[in-house]
């Protein structure tokens, strides 16, 4: 979904809901939103929460699919689709036998804020008492919000537009 946004106030330029193996180059409704191309790298709800166990410091298959209770087919395609988009990639921790791990990249690492404000918006919207992010450090509770970090504005506070790449043109 592309939009615009203003305070109390959403215009959809393009609705899209397709989920990871249904969209593709050809089929994409609006190929340079930001949104649909984020969404068709993480995919869907296996991949964010493997990505949230893999922030949460597991690395290897057996413990992804012991806390997610996954099945081993699929988490061996969202593992494989992870590392394909450049969110997570394979290191060799043992030799004999070849064991592999799943560690998070630049790119994977940078996803930490969206589930953070994931959670956030849970913790808001979702109508139950939820786990609460805590600063280790201080022992205070994390308010995760989103800030421009140009303007320093709280997002969502001001009126907000799509602009295309110049060579979209």
């Amino acid at each position: 979904m592309c939009w615009i946004v203003s305070p109390g106030m959403v215009t959809i330029i393009s609705v899209s809901s397709h989920y990871r193996n249904g969209m593709n180059q050809k089929t994409k409704p609006f190929p340079l939103c930001p949104v649909a191309r984020g969404l068709d790298s993480v995919g869907d709800a296996w991949s964010i929460l493997i990505l949230r166990d893999a922030h949460s410091g597991l690395t290897r298959f057996d413990q992804f699919r012991q806390n997610l209770g996954i099945a081993p087919t699929m988490l061996t395609r969202r593992l494989a689709s992870l590392t394909g988009d450049g969110l997570l990639e394979k290191r060799l921790y043992s030799e004999r036998p070849p064991r592999e791990e799943y560690v998070l990249t630049r790119a994977g690492r940078d996803f930490l804020p969206v589930l953070m404000m994931i959670g956030a918006w849970a913790q808001r919207n979702c109508g139950v008492d939820l786990a609460r992010y805590i600063d280790d450090t201080t022992g205070l509770e994390i308010e995760p919000i989103g800030v421009d970090g140009v303007s320093g504005a709280k997002l969502g506070s001001r009126p907000i537009r799509m602009s295309l790449p110049d060579s979209a043109g």
